[in-house]
C-alpha cells in the first residue's frame, strides 16, 4: 500500500514505517497479541529448565535449596527481560520479532555449565558471550558474514525454520512423539486422549480461517481452541501429561499447562535474580581452555540463530529490500546482542529472537509496533502469570503448524536441480527440525557448500568470510573430540 501523494503521516508512523510497509495499527496489535500467546510458554518452560537444575554446590539458581522459590524467581525474571528486550527490538530494530530466553541455550547453561560451577559463574559466561557478540556487531563483522551467504542458502534457512516451528508445534501437542521408532504418530500410532483432538480441532479451525482470509485468523484460532480446551478439561478432568517428578505419568494429558481458570489471578513478581552473575568465577572453576570453549559454543549458537530467524521472518513478511537485505539489520543485531547480555545479568540465560514471531507476521504484523505490544504483554505477564498458564500447548501450537506452511512456500526460490546449491539447501532444511537446532542446520549447509566448491574446482566462488565461518562451524561440530585431545571436559 503506497502512501498517497500529499498525505500526512505522524512521526510515530514514519519511524515505524507503518504506512510505508502497508500495515495498520489493527494488524500490528493483533500480530503482537498472537506472537505473545504463541511464545508465552517460555514464562513457564524456562523456569522448569533453569529453576530445577542444581549447580556444583547442589544449589538451585538464586543460591537457594527451595525449588519453588527458584522457579518463581526465574519466571518473574524471564517475563521481565522478555518484555523489555522485545520492546527494545520494536523501538530500535523496528522489526516484528520478539525476544526471550533461548531454548537450547538455557539447556546448555543448566545441564552443561551449572553442574561444573556456581549459577552466578555460569551466568557470567553468558554475559561475556553477549559482550563479544555485541562487539562483532558494532564492528560490522556479523552482518558482513550474512551478506556473504549465497542467496538460495538464505531461503533454505527460512524454509528450515518453517519446518522447525511446525515440528515444534506437532511435538508440543503430542501428535509427534519420540520413542521406537525414533518418532511416531500420536500415542502408539494413533490419536489418543482429548488434548490431541483439541489440537486437531484447533488446527482445522485455524486452517479454515486462514484459507478464508479471516482477519485475526491465528489469534481467533488460539483463543477459540483455548476455550474448547477449558470446557473439555472441566468435563473430562484430563489432567497434566507430566507428574510432579517430571515423568510422563499421564500420556494422554495436557502438555505444559492444564487449561482451567486459576484460583489466583494476580501475583507479585520476585525479581531477586537480577544482577546475580560473576564474570570471573568460571575461569577458576573449570580452567581457561574449558571456559573459552564454553563461551565459543554459546557464541556460535547466538551468532547465527538471530540472523537466520530475522531473514526467514523478513522474507515471510516481504520486507527484504531490492538487494535482499533486511531493513535496520544492524539495529536488530545490536538489540539481540544486548538481550544476550541482559539474559545473563538476570539469570534467565541468553535471550534471543524467537521464530514463533512468524505467527504474528502471519497475522499481518510488519513493523516494530507489534513487538511493542508483545513486550508490554510480557511485562503484564509478570503480574498475571496464573492467567498466562491457562493456555496449553494443544491450543497454541496449531498456529505454529500453519505458519510453518507459510514459511515453507519460500522453497520455490531454491533450484534443487543444481546439486551444488540444492544439496547444501537440503541439509540446511532437514537438519533444523531433525536436530531441533537452527544453528546445526545453518552449519551443515555452510560446510557442505564450501566442501562442494572445493571438490568441483570453484574455490574462487567462496567468499573469505564463508571460509572463516565454515571453519568455525567445523570446530563447533568437532568440539567434543577437540576437548578430549586438549584434556578438558
Amino acid at each position: 500500500m503506497a502512501v498517497q501523494e500529499g498525505a500526512r503521516v505522524s512521526g510515530f508512523d514514519r519511524w515505524f514505517e507503518l504506512t510505508a510497509r502497508g500495515s495498520t495499527y489493527g494488524r500490528e496489535i493483533r500480530g503482537g497479541f498472537v506472537t505473545f500467546f504463541t511464545m508465552a510458554y517460555i514464562v513457564v518452560l524456562n523456569p522448569l529448565i533453569i529453576g530445577t537444575a542444581k549447580d556444583v554446590n547442589g544449589m538451585f539458581i538464586g543460591d537457594t535449596d527451595d525449588v519453588v522459590k527458584s522457579i518463581t524467581m526465574v519466571a518473574a525474571a524471564t517475563a521481565l527481560i522478555a518484555g523489555l528486550m522485545t520492546i527494545l527490538m520494536g523501538a530500535i530494530g523496528r522489526f516484528p520479532m520478539a525476544v526471550a530466553a533461548g531454548l537450547g541455550l538455557n539447556g546448555f547453561v543448566a545441564f552443561t555449565l551449572a553442574p561444573q560451577m556456581t549459577w552466578a559463574d555460569a551466568m557470567g559466561l553468558v554475559v561475556i558471550e553477549g559482550i563479544i557478540i555485541l562487539l562483532l556487531v558494532l564492528t560490522g563483522f556479523r552482518s558482513a558474514v550474512f551478506t556473504a551467504v549465497p542467496e538460495q542458502l538464505k531461503y533454505a534457512i527460512g524454509v528450515g525454520i518453517g519446518l522447525f516451528i511446525a515440528i515444534i508445534g506437532l511435538v508440543d501437542a503430542g501428535i509427534v512423539r519420540t520413542g521406537v521408532p525414533l518418532i511416531s504418530f500420536g500415542l502408539f500410532g494413533s490419536l489418543r486422549g482429548w488434548p490431541m483432538f483439541v489440537f486437531v480441532f484447533g488446527l482445522l479451525l485455524t486452517i479454515i480461517l486462514v484459507v478464508r482470509k479471516v482477519r485475526g485468523a491465528i489469534l481467533i484460532g488460539i483463543l477459540g481452541t483455548a476455550v474448547v480446551a477449558i470446557i473439555v478439561e472441566a468435563v473430562a478432568k484430563v489432567g497434566p501429561r507430566t507428574g510432579p517428578d517430571g515423568s510422563e505419568a499421564n500420556p494422554v494429558g495436557w502438555s505444559l499447562n492444564v487449561p482451567k481458570l486459576p484460583d489466583q489471578v494476580v501475583s507479585s513478581p520476585d525479581l531477586g535474580l537480577l544482577g546475580q552473575f560473576n564474570l570471573l568465577g568460571s575461569w577458576e572453576a573449570i580452567g581457561v581452555i574449558a571456559t573459552i570453549l564454553a563461551i565459543f559454543s554459546l557464541m556460535l549458537s547466538d551468532f547465527f540463530d538471530t540472523m537466520g530467524t530475522a531473514f526467514g521472518l523478513a522474507t515471510e513478511a516481504e520486507l527484504l529490500d531490492k538487494k535482499g537485505q533486511i531493513p535496520h539489520f544492524e539495529s536488530i543485531l545490536v538489540v539481540d546482542s544486548v538481550a544476550a547480555i541482559a539474559g545473563g545479568a538476570s539469570s534467565t540465560s541468553s535471550n534471543t529472537s524467537y521464530i514463533e514471531s512468524a505467527s504474528g507476521i502471519g497475522e499481518g504484523a510488519r513493523t516494530g509496533i507489534a513487538s511493542l505490544v508483545t513486550g508490554a504483554l510480557f511485562l503484564i505477564a509478570m503480574f498475571f502469570s496464573p492467567l498466562v498458564t491457562v493456555i496449553p500447548h494443544e491450543a497454541a501450537t496449531p498456529a505454529l503448524v500453519v505458519v510453518g506452511f507459510l514459511m515453507m512456500t519460500q522453497v520455490r526460490h531454491i533450484d534443487f536441480l543444481d546439486y551444488q546449491i540444492g544439496i547444501p539447501a537440503f541439509l540446511t532444511i532437514i537438519l533444523m527440525p531433525f536436530t531441533y537446532s537452527i544453528t546445526v542446520g545453518i552449519g551443515a549447509g555452510f560446510v557442505s557448500w564450501v566442501v562442494i566448491k572445493i571438490f568441483t574446482g570453484r574455490v574462487r566462488e567462496v567468499n573469505w568470510l564463508m571460509w572463516v565461518v565454515s571453519i568455525a562451524f567445523a570446530v563447533y561440530f568437532l568440539i567434543d573430540p577437540i576437548q578430549q585431545v586438549l584434556g578438558v571436559s
